[in-house]
């Protein structure tokens, strides 16, 4: 089924003619918001701590928690997308992490945050793999991989923000009003769902299957089903869930312990810690920017391997090669590599499956590998309390390596439009 061509209205504001720029700002400050709320763990775990007299190993528990709750709601939130629409998605788990998160800052007990954090992660781990599929699916291909880069710098942006308010917040306000101010993306949430459409590409494989004229998809009531069976689609799912549980093993152990391990280890006074921690939030932003354009003129393969690869080859240079007047330098060289891999990540994967089960495929993907990843802030605080934090970084530079080694090797880019049905 083609879509028929309609001529643009020249009274249709830009918006109207091009809904992906709309929709993108939306899915930016989603992203941000899902950042945000993200990076607040690791900026509150020496509050919450001493609030609840917790063990490195509990401490890292919290973010081996989150990671689960992250993975489930991937699971159910990329299967929703294919079935219910990409932005009923993002609205329903925006709303429902924000909701959850601000309740987190009125808990009395650890088991009581670990609840509502499990909860509130459902939401959070359907925002990424929904937010990439509904904007591959509106952006063209030759601007894709540069918009869903810029558009993963809305995730960063929001860990920067994160830095810089609780610098602000908790030192006077405590680590409570910093979850409180969680609830404020239920709004943004009720705006999205009344502005944003669903993208066209989407309504025709929806049409499609309920046509019965997808007949593989119609046979095969279980959708992970569908992608087994056919070798192909198979043979994908299985790379992309390997290369994304080392990705999200080195990534979320990596941002979990990365600034305790600049206060506790390195000494850094907490303010002067997050001045480190924006700085490479910057470069990060940056990076990604940068690594989505150069994706659109030489290839995802090369990019993604050079950054998943030059992250692992920095870590131990940051480890060992520390001191007090270039720990800056480091730090920002650092978050230049570290904020490649995500930049190109989401094109990559999306490009690998076709359309109508492209939610089920890269959320099922990439949700396999982030429940692999669940051990990696429990393996870091494990290292911590047997050897060093940054031992424990160590760790995270061969899952870095393989991870970019993988579709090196094994993965083709551009195997599917996303804008065809």
């Amino acid at each position: 089924m083609k879509s028929v061509a309609i001529t643009a209205d020249p009274s249709m504001s830009s918006t109207q003619k091009q809904p992906w720029k709309l929709a993108f700002v939306f899915c930016f400050l989603v992203l941000l918001c899902d950042g945000a709320d993200i990076g607040i763990l690791a900026f509150t775990l020496s509050s919450l701590k001493l609030e609840f007299a917790l063990t490195n190993v509990q401490a890292g528990a919290l973010g081996s928690w989150s990671l689960f709750g992250m993975a489930i709601g991937g699971f159910f939130g990329g299967w929703a997308c294919d079935r219910f629409g990409r932005v009923r998605v993002i609205v329903l788990a925006t709303g429902m992490f924000s909701i959850l998160s601000g309740f987190s800052g009125l808990v009395q007990s650890y088991e009581q945050f670990v609840t509502l954090r499990v909860i509130a992660c459902l939401g959070l781990g359907s925002l990424y793999i929904a937010t990439n599929t509904l904007m591959s699916e509106m952006v063209p291909t030759k601007h894709r991989t540069t918009v869903l880069a810029a558009l993963m710098t809305g995730f960063t942006l929001g860990s920067l923000v994160i830095t810089s308010v609780s610098a602000w917040i908790i030192p006077s306000y405590g680590w409570r009003t910093l979850y409180l101010l969680t609830f404020l993306p239920i709004l943004l949430a009720v705006s999205m769902y009344f502005l944003v459409p669903e993208p066209q590409s989407w309504k025709d494989a929806r049409a499609l299957k309920l046509s019965g004229a997808l007949d593989t998809l119609k046979k095969a009531e279980n959708p992970y089903k569908a992608i087994m069976e056919n070798p192909k689609h198979r043979i994908m799912f299985i790379l992309w869930s390997m290369s994304s549980g080392l990705l999200l093993f080195g990534y979320f152990g990596v941002s979990n312990w990365l600034p305790s391990y600049l206060e506790t280890e390195l000494g850094i006074k907490f303010k002067e810690m997050a001045l480190y921690m924006a700085g490479t939030y910057l470069t990060m932003m940056f990076a990604k920017v940068v690594a989505g354009f150069m994706a659109d003129k030489i290839g995802r393969k090369i990019v993604f391997a050079f950054g998943t690869m030059g992250t692992a080859l920095f870590i131990p240079i940051l480890v060992y090669m520390h001191t007090p007047e270039n720990i800056g330098w480091l730090m920002i060289t650092f978050g230049f590599l570290y904020g490649i891999p995500y930049a190109i990540n989401a094109t990559y994967l999306t490009e690998s499956f076709p359309t109508a089960i492209r939610g089920t495929a890269i959320g099922g993907a990439f949700n396999i590998g982030r429940l692999g990843s669940v051990i990696a802030p429990v393996a870091i605080g494990y290292m911590a309390m047997h050897n060093s934090i940054g031992a424990g970084l160590l760790l995270m530079a061969g899952a870095y390596f393989l991870c970019g080694l993988i579709p090196t090797l094994f993965i083709k880019e551009k195997q599917y439009d996303p804008q065809q049905a």
